[in-house]
C-alpha cells in the first residue's frame, strides 16, 4: 500500500471509531447507531455478492445465506446454549458448507441462467424455515439473548452486552469491526494469486481453463466465502434483534444486496460498502415522497446506472485521468 492508501485507511479508522460515535454523542441521536450498524452489516452481505460478481456471476440468493445463518445462530444460542461468539463463524461455515452443495450444480451455468436459479434461493430458505420444527415455523425464534461476554485467563475481552448501558453503542463497534474484517479479507484475496486467477473468468472461462485454472475449484471456493459472508451477516441481524422469522430475510434483501455492488462500483472492492450506505439513506430521504417514493426512488437508480455504469467509485477514476 502507498502513502495515499495508508493515510486512508487511517481517516477510515478515526472515523468510524471516534469520530461517528462522537458526533451521535454530541446530537443525541443514539438512533443513529443502529442505522449505520444496519449499514455495516448489509455491506457485508454485499461484499459477498460481489465476489461471485467477481468470478462472472450474478448472485441474487444472498439473501438465502443470510437467512440460514441466523437460524442457525438462534438455534445454537437458544437450544444449545452456545455463546454467541461461537456460533458466528459456526453460522458462517454452515452457510459455506451449503453453498458447495447448492454451487456444485449450478456454477456450472452462465449469465442469467445462473442468476434466475439464485433468485428462486431466498424463497427456497424461507419455505423451508416455514416447514421445519426446529426453526418453529412461522413463529420463528424469539427471546434471542444478547451477545454474552468473551473471557481469557479470567480477562474480559468483551463484556456482556445485557451489561452495558447502551448495547448499541456495542452492536455498532461490532458491525463495523466485521466489515473491516470482511473487506479486509476481501481486498488480500482480490490482490492475492487466488484473486488474479479469479478476475480470469469474467474475460473466458474456456481461456483459462485451456492454461491449466481449476476453473471449477475457484468457482466453489469465491462462492463459499462469499456465503460465509452472508452468514455471518444474518447471524449479526439475530443477535441485534434478538429474534428470527422465516420472513427476515427475502428476495427483496437478496436484489439490494446486488444494488449495492451496482451502486458502488463492480470494479472496486469497496463499492459494495460505499453502494450500501447510498441505497439506505437514498431511500430514507425520499420518505417524504409518500406515495411517488418507490417511483423517484427507481427512476434515479436507472438514472445513475446509465450516467455511471462502472458505480460511482468510478468519479475517482475519472478525475485521475483527467488529471
Amino acid at each position: 500500500m502507498n502513502k495515499h492508501n495508508i493515510l486512508a485507511c487511517l481517516a477510515f479508522f478515526v472515523s468510524v471509531y471516534f469520530v461517528v460515535p462522537l458526533a451521535i454523542e454530541i446530537s443525541g441521536r443514539s438512533d443513529f447507531y443502529y442505522t449505520l450498524t444496519s449499514v455495516a452489516l448489509l455491506s457485508i452481505a454485499s461484499a459477498g455478492v460481489w465476489l461471485t460478481f467477481y468470478i462472472g456471476r450474478i448472485n441474487i440468493g444472498q439473501g438465502a445465506f443470510a437467512l440460514a445463518g441466523g437460524y442457525v445462530s438462534a438455534i445454537l444460542i437458544t437450544q444449545y446454549q452456545l455463546n454467541f461468539w461461537l456460533t458466528l463463524p459456526l453460522a458462517g461455515l454452515f452457510c459455506a458448507l451449503l453453498s458447495v452443495v447448492i454451487g456444485l450444480p449450478i456454477l456450472r451455468l452462465r449469465g442469467v441462467y445462473f442468476a434466475m436459479v439464485t433468485l428462486v434461493l431466498t424463497e427456497v430458505m424461507r419455505l423451508t424455515a416455514l416447514a421445519l420444527p426446529i426453526t418453529q415455523g412461522a413463529k420463528g425464534i424469539t427471546s434471542i439473548p444478547l451477545p454474552d461476554a468473551v473471557q481469557l485467563m479470567g480477562v474480559t475481552i468483551i463484556p456482556g452486552f445485557a451489561e452495558l448501558d447502551n448495547p448499541k453503542i456495542a452492536f455498532y463497534m461490532m458491525s463495523v469491526s466485521l466489515m473491516i474484517a470482511v473487506f479486509a479479507v476481501t481486498w488480500r484475496l482480490v490482490n492475492s494469486r487466488l484473486g488474479h486467477l479469479c478476475r480470469s473468468l469474467q474475460q473466458n472461462e474456456e481461456l483459462s481453463a485451456s492454461i491449466g485454472v481449476n476453473t471449477a475449484y475457484l468457482r466453489i471456493v469465491t462462492y463459499s466465502i462469499s456465503s460465509f459472508f452472508g452468514g455471518i451477516a444474518g447471524a449479526s441481524f439475530v443477535a441485534i434483534s434478538q429474534s428470527v422469522y422465516p420472513s427476515s430475510f427475502q428476495v427483496a434483501d437478496s436484489v439490494n444486496f446486488m444494488l449495492n455492488c451496482f451502486l458502488g462500483g463492480l470494479g472496486y472492492v469497496f463499492g459494495p460498502m460505499l453502494g450500501t450506505l447510498m441505497l439506505y439513506f437514498g431511500w430514507d430521504l425520499l420518505f417524504t415522497a409518500g406515495k411517488y417514493q418507490m417511483l423517484i426512488f427507481s427512476s434515479l437508480l436507472i438514472l445513475l446506472m446509465l450516467v455511471l455504469p462502472n458505480g460511482v467509485l468510478s468519479l475517482i477514476e475519472r478525475k485521475k485521468r483527467r488529471t
